[in-house]
């Protein structure tokens, strides 16, 4: 039987109509701040930072599974991996992810910072059991990358990213997952120190004057560290050159947002990201600091006093997913992740 169009077109229209109503509508939380009109190349103007999920107790380490289409994210708290994709939206993958001992350990004794390896593999910061881990994606269990240096147990392993150029690990190690901080009887180190797993497997002391080295990223080439400090009294950003041998040498200060911190405004320098211009999207005072190059504050992400931890790359490449407390969520951009 041939059919007409006008006969198609109540077809037509509910199709479409069921199409638009399945559509996803999120909340909003926060604005917009621009410092600098270069802010309006990188964000569009009709950018919205979107929750979500929630119910969490405190997020990090947020990062995307690029050959699955996936994020996975650390509740530090309740010892959980979380993984979220638009189609299925929140699922449990992992847990425990940070503590397997007897007993409670700290409040903080889950994993942390979370980076995917050039192996597929998902590298890991764990808090309780104090080491950096690896584990395939597909099936397996972990294996212990490190979890002392000098036969002295870290404090807990914060943040993790590999040198693509290298094959290096590095990883900071604050006192925030042991249960009195710094004064905590269990500590086996004087120093919060910022280390590097070689190819080889040897661990390595590169940094040891920083007072709370927390998130880390590298520059597109590979030649730059940069390390934000959650010290509320020196609360900057430095960045570091990379050495032929994968140490680093003098460190210079990039960013101080001290005084912004000195305001009042909730957060610190934590976790942060580059994009392929090299401008450094960072959590700060407020929420996301993204700075140039140059280390010129272009503009914030606010985040409603609700404190920015971490953030990640993901879909396809031009999404920035944001930790911020209780929260997940996700703005899009206009520009991509320096290691897309």
């Amino acid at each position: 039987m041939k059919l007409r169009l006008t006969s198609l077109l109540p077809c037509l229209f509910l199709v479409l109509s069921i199409s638009a109503f399945a559509q996803k509508t999120y909340p909003v939380l926060g604005k917009i701040i621009i410092n600098d009109p270069k802010l309006e190349k990188l964000l569009p103007k009709n950018a919205k930072l979107e929750v979500i999920a929630t119910g969490f107790v405190w997020c990090e380490g947020p990062v995307w599974v690029k050959d699955g289409g996936y994020l996975l994210f650390s509740d530090v708290p309740k010892n959980t991996v979380f993984k979220w994709d638009e189609k299925n939206e929140l699922s449990l993958f992992l847990k425990p992810s940070g503590y397997t001992g007897l007993g409670e350990y700290s409040n903080e004794r889950g994993s942390n910072g979370l980076t995917i390896d050039k192996k597929g593999r998902l590298i890991s910061c764990e808090h309780g059991d104090r080491r950096i881990s690896a584990m395939p994606l597909n099936g397996g269990g972990k294996i212990t990358l490190s979890d002392n240096f000098e036969g002295k147990r870290f404090n807990s392993p914060n943040d993790v990213v590999q040198n693509l150029t290298n094959g290096s690990y590095y990883f900071t190690d604050p006192p925030y997952g042991l249960a009195k901080y710094e004064m905590d009887s269990s500590r086996e180190t004087s120093y919060f120190g910022v280390y590097q797993i070689t190819p080889r497997g040897e661990t390595k002391l590169i940094i040891k004057d920083l007072t709370r080295p927390n998130g880390l990223a590298f520059s597109a080439d590979g030649k730059t560290l940069f390390i934000a400090q959650s010290d509320p009294e020196k609360a900057f950003l430095m960045s570091y050159p990379v050495q032929t041998d994968g140490s680093v040498g003098k460190g210079k200060l990039f960013y101080d947002a001290t005084p912004m911190s000195k305001t009042g405004l909730k957060g610190l320098p934590d976790g942060l990201k580059l994009d392929i211009e090299g401008n450094i999207w960072t959590s700060g005072p407020g929420g996301i600091l993204i700075l140039s190059p140059e280390g010129k504050l272009l503009g914030k992400i606010e985040t409603d006093g609700e404190l920015a931890s971490n953030c990640a790359w993901g879909d396809d490449g031009s999404t920035l997913y944001i930790t911020v407390d209780g929260y997940l969520c996700r703005i899009k951009t206009s520009t991509k992740g320096a290691d897309w």
